[in-house]
């Protein structure tokens, strides 16, 4: 069925569902589809490749229904997959738009799987997908923003402009990486000498004439479509290695560079590129070119999927090596292993548990982007929270505080007639704070990562049972405003440096989540500080809380004193003319 037939069966019939509550996001497309057999792989489960048209469907609604004009996809974040689909189950898909840019938006996406004879229902996937308006005729489109209506909303709201600032650095962050990296270790140097299977043996190369069915209602091949296309041609490949029939597991990023008409041939090359105990990297790139033979090929689209064998009780099964050719071929090969360390280190970051011990995750070039939006979202998931309560207000600063399971948060609250900005660069700089918190004794720049992430070593004056000072090192992320309305963020969290282990003089702690947001109001900013204490400092705060000490207070009205008094300066250096 055409894509076009596909969207207007669906809008219909989401149109109807957008009655059944208040809150509903008027951008949210909710879209089930039972899996039939022409609908599976071999092995009767779902395909990969129509999921993926399923997926940027629902996703293009929800991105046209928010611009009002046609769009296109931009680009596809990593997708991780929990579950695989069989024939007879239902998929249900939720898609809304978390954010909206300039012409260009973040799409949320959840796939869940649904048993109907059961009732039992599974996720399947999660995935942001960027789409960018395209209106007609050659004017721009400035879009709308989007007004969160839920908790759960602020908070995909204010986490896409940090998803945003990943996708924007992704390319150069992979050159960096894979320049400073040490592309081989033992182990793989190992596998290329007892190599079983050449790389070019996996080689797979396929056309495909782009015709109307494939195409959207703009003329141009549907996304979904090339997407499908890229999934079927990387399982040939990686058939090729294993003899076996694959389950994708990953896809990182699929980057549209441009468009396809109908017409158009699309070239897709797919190659193993290097072969790990358990998985396989295959990369795959679509060229384009028209009827034209004198016109070059134009790249539009490449992808790198991760591959596993897993065998009767799902298990993952041992793959064969692999030799990589000469020149590219080696270039490919080291890449994937940078890119399988990138992937695991990004994995262990972002879905670590703030439950889980260590609280300090390790630093290293591989994975600081993401420690640091791991950093910033941790902080922003404390901001959204609406259930904070009021527990005491001391010279006009307010205290509020936060019972999550067994954590506990507080934030503090003041209104000051300074600048936003200069209270943002004089907060982001650790080393200032000891001329106001008297729980710091000394803080030194340990590293200073690029111009937004700073490492630092903090010496408390707190003790521990046994009189020694606790000690941190701690990840300082900050943020300027993405848009109106946007605080300045300054996020704080431990992370271990090697160079820099525990010594018997301190005690090492650990801080789990803190840090400043700070709003411009008119003539006064807003300055709030967050804190979220690990469960060895929980009796200690609710001790303070209890008993309504004036410590916090005191202690944050000596923040306000130094941010108005260093605004004052700044203010006198700027106005005073040179002699």
């Amino acid at each position: 069925m055409p894509p076009g037939i596909i969207r207007s069966q669906h809008s219909a019939r989401c149109a109807m569902a957008s009655n059944d509550g208040d809150k509903r996001n008027p951008t949210e497309v909710r879209m089930s589809q039972m899996v039939l057999p022409c609908h599976a792989n071999h092995r009767g489960q779902l395909s990969t490749g129509q999921l993926l048209k399923w997926i940027d469907t629902a996703a293009c609604l929800s991105a046209e229904r928010h611009a009002g004009c046609p769009c296109v996809t931009a680009s596809m974040d990593d997708i991780y997959f929990e579950h695989t689909i069989s024939v007879g189950q239902v998929v249900n898909l939720k898609t809304k738009v978390n954010r909206a840019f300039n012409s260009s938006m973040e799409v949320g996406i959840q796939v869940t799987s649904e048993d109907l004879c059961s009732g039992k229902e599974w996720k399947v996937c999660q995935a942001f997908a960027t789409f960018v308006a395209q209106p007609q005729g050659s004017g721009k489109v400035k879009l709308k923003p989007v007004t969160p209506l839920t908790e759960e909303e602020q908070l995909e709201h204010s986490i896409a402009a940090e998803r945003r600032r990943m996708r924007l650095v992704h390319t150069d962050n992979i050159k960096d990486l894979l320049t400073r990296s040490t592309m081989q270790d033992e182990c793989t140097r190992e596998q290329g000498k007892n190599a079983e299977v050449l790389a070019q043996k996996t080689r797979v190369e396929s056309v495909e004439l782009v015709l109307p069915p494939h195409a959207n209602h703009q003329g141009n091949t549907f996304g979904g479509q090339i997407m499908a296309w890229m999934e079927n041609i990387a399982t040939i490949a990686a058939s090729r290695l294993c003899h076996a029939h694959p389950t994708l597991k990953v896809i990182e990023m699929f980057h549209f560079r441009g468009p396809s008409q109908v017409g158009d041939r699309l070239i897709l090359k797919a190659i193993v590129n290097n072969a790990f105990k358990d998985s396989m990297e295959v990369g795959v790139c679509v060229e384009a070119f028209c009827h034209d033979v004198t016109v070059p090929r134009r790249h539009i689209n490449s992808a790198f999927m991760t591959f596993m064998v897993l065998d009767e009780n799902n298990h993952p099964s041992i793959l064969p090596c692999i030799k990589p050719e000469p020149g590219d071929g080696e270039r490919r090969y080291q890449e994937a292993i940078a890119r399988r360390k990138i992937r695991l280190d990004r994995k262990y970051v972002i879905s670590c548990k703030q439950s889980e011990v260590p609280l300090s995750v390790p630093w290293d070039p591989s994975n600081q982007v993401y420690l640091s939006y791991n950093n910033v979202s941790a902080l922003k998931m404390l901001v959204s929270k609406t259930d904070w309560v009021l527990a005491a207000e001391i010279d006009q600063v307010q205290m509020y505080t936060l019972e999550d399971n067994t954590f506990l948060s507080f934030k503090l609250d003041i209104r000051i007639a300074v600048d936003a900005k200069q209270s943002f660069n004089l907060l982001s700089d650790l080393r200032r704070r000891t001329q106001w918190d008297p729980f710091y004794k000394e803080c030194q720049l340990l590293q200073q990562v690029n111009e937004d992430d700073a490492i630092y070593h903090v010496i408390s004056e707190v003790r521990n049972a046994e009189g020694k000072l606790q000690d941190f090192i701690i990840l300082a992320s900050r943020r300027p405003p993405c848009d109106t309305g946007d605080p300045y963020v300054v996020a704080f969290r431990s992370v271990s440096l090697p160079t820099h282990p525990p010594i018997d003089e301190y005690s090492r702690g650990e801080t789990l989540c803190s840090g400043f947001c700070i709003w411009s109001e008119g003539d006064k900013t807003k300055v709030s500080y967050y804190n979220q204490f690990t469960p060895a400092l929980v009796s200690q705060v609710t001790t303070n809380i209890a008993g309504l000490s004036s410590d916090f207070a005191s202690t944050y009205k000596s923040c306000e004193r130094f941010l108005i008094e260093n605004t004052k300066n700044s203010e006198r250096d700027i106005n005073t003319p040179e002699a």
